[in-house]
């Protein structure tokens, strides 16, 4: 029997609340399976734990989590930590470090869910958004001058190297090829505005695009692709982008689909040379957190996720079966989606739907 470990850092706020459900799911799912079972470690790493030692995370962190299959994020964020302490000391570290380069980001219309666009159904919206996660615009690289003169100043660097875009541009035609829908990369950029990096990237989406013969794919400026996502989000198929591009574009893909409340990522090392992270967009919500209200299914959703990342894609996809059941049926719903149930709740009624299904 295959036996993975998972990491658990709840974090704070509802992180706490929905990785308790997800953690649940997992092991409903792994006990209907037989073939497959779940180690959890739980670690209190968190804005209350930097409040109390000065640091998000232990000094040997990265050692401790490296040699997990699986880390299983909640939510990071308090008020009284500025969010670049608690996105430095934590998630940019163990993106960076496990070399997890690729962001994922489903943008699925699950049914039972209406999107705010008028007419779009869940054949329009299925698309998927791969994120550069490691350099691009998000570098630590600049600085600042004359602070408190009339001469301040602040200069932050991109960094867009042949590796970094090379390997997440064939990720992406790798996975138009295997998974696409209609076998398209859109690659975003701005090439007309931003005159060094973005044609540096336009130039290897030409070179590594002739390596998949059969793929199609268009290099579309980011202004007018945030337009697209709105106005025809039924021709996207694999959507590919740079650090910042990707965050926005991402977003925006969780508008349309429902909202970031039930949106779920991936932080993807391919090569599974370290543990892959998968957490929930939404924030940490502290003003409800503990109060058995908060949405669990973008949580629910990335343990799908998890699932095929590591081999087991029947049983990634019962979890999106299951969920789409609960949806559909509007009985055991979180306020959030017009219903009256509690996080618990939502999470018990899952493991039900999945019982029911592979039982």
């Amino acid at each position: 029997m295959e036996k993975y470990s998972i990491a658990l850092l709840p974090g704070d706020g509802i992180g706490v609340d929905v990785v308790r459900e997800g953690r649940k799911v997992l092991e409903t799912i792994s006990n209907i399976h037989g073939g497959y079972s779940f180690s959890f470690t739980e670690f209190d790493w968190s804005c209350e734990y930097y409040a109390k030692h000065g640091k998000m995370m232990p000094d040997d962190g990265l050692e401790i989590l490296k040699n997990f299959d699986s880390i299983f994020l909640g939510a990071v964020g308090y008020p009284g930590v500025p969010d670049h302490v608690s996105l430095w000391g934590l998630l940019l570290p163990i993106r960076r470090q496990f070399e997890q380069y690729i962001n994922l980001r489903p943008v699925k219309l699950l049914k039972g869910i209406q999107s705010p666009l008028a007419g779009k159904t869940s054949k329009d919206l299925d698309f998927i958004v791969i994120r550069e996660n490691n350099e691009g615009e998000y570098s630590s690289i600049g600085g600042r001058m004359y602070e408190g003169t009339d001469m301040d100043m602040a200069i932050q660097n991109s960094v867009f190297t042949r590796k970094g875009v090379e390997r997440v541009l064939r990720y992406a035609f790798n996975v138009a090829q295997k998974q696409g829908k209609r076998g398209h990369v859109t690659a975003a950029t701005k090439s007309n505005g931003i005159n060094h990096t973005m044609p540096f990237w336009d130039e290897y989406v030409e070179k590594i695009s002739h390596e998949y013969p059969g793929i199609s794919h268009d290099t579309v400026h980011i202004d007018a692709l945030a337009a697209f996502f709105v106005s025809k989000p039924e021709t996207m198929d694999v959507v590919v982008a740079s650090n910042l591009f990707g965050d926005i574009l991402t977003d925006l893909g969780a508008a349309i689909v429902g909202g970031l409340g039930i949106a779920p990522s991936a932080n993807i090392n391919p090569e599974k040379k370290y543990p892959s992270m998968f957490e929930p967009v939404h924030g940490s919500a502290p003003d409800i957190a503990g109060k058995g209200i908060a949405n669990p299914l973008a949580s629910i959703w990335c343990t799908s996720m998890m699932l095929d990342h590591l081999g087991q894609p029947e049983s990634a996809k019962a979890i999106i079966d299951a969920m789409e059941d609960v949806l559909q049926e509007k009985e055991v719903l979180t306020p959030d989606l017009g219903g009256h149930s509690t996080t618990e709740q939502v999470g018990d009624y899952i493991c039900e739907k999945l019982r029911a299904r592979l039982g």
